[in-house]
C-alpha cells in the first residue's frame, strides 16, 4: 500500500512564485504525513483562468488582454529551470509530484501558453510533461494545442503512472493509449466537478481497471487578488464559492475510497495498492484479453510537433 496526497487548496492567482512557495509547503505537510505521492490539480500554477468562462466571446477585450498579460508574465518556462524549487522539494522529500501548471513556451515564439501537467520523481527528475491535447471551448484562446508525444505512463515507487487533464479524459482513444501502458494510476488534474463528473471518474476505472486520482481545482471569492479587473461583475461578493473542488480517489472497479473533497480546503489523503490493477483485469482488460485487434487498433503519433525544423 502506498499513502497519496491530493492537494485541494487554491492558487496564488496570477502569482507564480507565491504559488510555487505555497506548493512547496504543501509538499514539506503531505511528506510528514507519509505520502509518497503528492497531487495537485489543474494549473495550480499560478492558477486556472477561470474567467474565460465568465467574459463574453469577442468582447471584453480589454479585460481579456490584461489577464492574459498577466497569466503570461505568472506562467512557467520549464526550460529556464522555473520548476527547479518544485523539483528539489520532490528530492528533498523523496516524494513524487504531479503538478498542473500554465506553462509558456522557452523555445519557439515565447508567447504560447500550454495547459500543462508534470510528473516529477523522487530525485528531482521532471519524468513527464504533458501538454493538454484538446483545451475545452474558450480555453482555446488562452492555450495552444499538445501532441502525442507526452502520452506516457511512468514507473514511479508508488506505480506505473500517467496523466490526462479534464475533459481528455472524454476523448476514448487517448484513454486507451494510457491503458495500453499499463497504468496503474490514472491521476486527472481537473477544474470539472460535480456528481457527473465524479461519475466519469469511476466509470474510467471500471473501464480501465486503474485507480483514479482525480485532483480538483478549490476556487473561493476570497482567492480572487483585489486589483482583479471587473472583479465585482465578473464574481461578486455574494458568490462564496466558484469552484467546489471534488477531489476523489477511486479504486479499480469504480469505487470511491475517498472524497469528494466538496467546498473544502485541504489535503485528501488515500491508500492505494497498485497490485489490485493486475488482479481485477482478470475479468476486463480493455487492453489484453478484452480487446480486438483483428479489429481494431490504434495508432499513436508520439512525434513531437513543431511548424518549424533546423537542420
Amino acid at each position: 500500500m502506498h499513502k497519496i496526497a491530493i492537494i485541494q487548496e487554491s492558487s496564488v492567482l496570477l502569482n507564480r512564485q507565491k504559488s510555487i512557495e505555497k506548493a512547496i509547503g504543501l509538499i514539506d505537510q503531505a511528506a510528514k504525513a507519509g505520502a509518497e505521492l503528492v497531487v495537485f490539480p489543474e494549473a495550480f500554477i499560478s492558477g486556472y483562468p477561470a474567467w474565460i468562462w465568465r467574459l463574453r466571446p469577442g468582447g471584453d477585450w480589454g479585460v481579456s488582454e490584461s489577464l492574459h498579460a498577466q497569466l503570461l508574465d505568472s506562467s512557467v518556462d520549464i526550460d529556464a529551470g522555473d520548476l527547479k524549487p518544485l523539483c528539489d522539494a520532490a528530492k528533498n522529500n523523496k516524494v513524487t509530484i504531479v503538478c498542473g501548471l500554465n506553462e509558456r513556451d522557452g523555445k519557439l515564439s515565447r508567447a504560447t501558453l500550454y495547459n500543462t501537467v508534470v510528473i516529477i520523481g523522487e530525485q528531482g527528475d521532471i519524468l513527464n510533461r504533458h501538454r493538454k491535447l484538446m483545451p475545452t471551448n474558450p480555453e482555446r484562446m488562452v492555450w495552444g494545442f499538445g501532441d502525442g508525444s507526452s502520452l506516457n505512463v511512468v514507473d514511479t515507487p508508488v506505480g506505473k503512472i500517467g496523466t490526462l487533464l479534464c475533459w481528455e479524459s472524454y476523448m476514448p482513444l487517448t484513454r486507451y493509449a494510457l491503458y495500453s501502458q499499463g497504468i496503474e494510476l490514472y491521476i486527472a488534474p481537473t477544474y470539472d466537478s460535480g456528481d457527473g463528473w465524479i461519475g466519469t471518474m469511476q466509470h474510467i476505472a471500471r473501464e480501465g481497471r486503474c485507480w483514479v486520482i482525480n485532483s480538483g481545482v478549490a476556487l473561493t471569492n476570497s482567492d480572487i487578488p483585489a486589483d482583479f479587473p471587473d472583479r465585482e461583475s465578473m464574481y461578486p461578493e455574494s458568490e462564496e464559492w466558484i469552484n467546489p473542488g471534488d477531489s476523489a480517489v477511486i479504486a479499480p472497479g469504480g469505487e470511491i475510497v475517498a472524497g469528494p473533497m466538496r467546498k473544502e480546503k485541504g489535503i485528501l489523503y488515500a491508500e492505494v495498492d497498485p497490485n489490485l490493477v493486475a488482479i481485477s483485469k482478470r475479468a476486463l482488460d480493455v487492453a489484453g484479453h478484452y480487446s480486438r485487434p483483428d479489429v481494431f487498433t490504434l495508432h499513436v503519433d508520439t512525434r513531437i510537433q513543431s511548424p518549424v525544423k533546423f537542420t
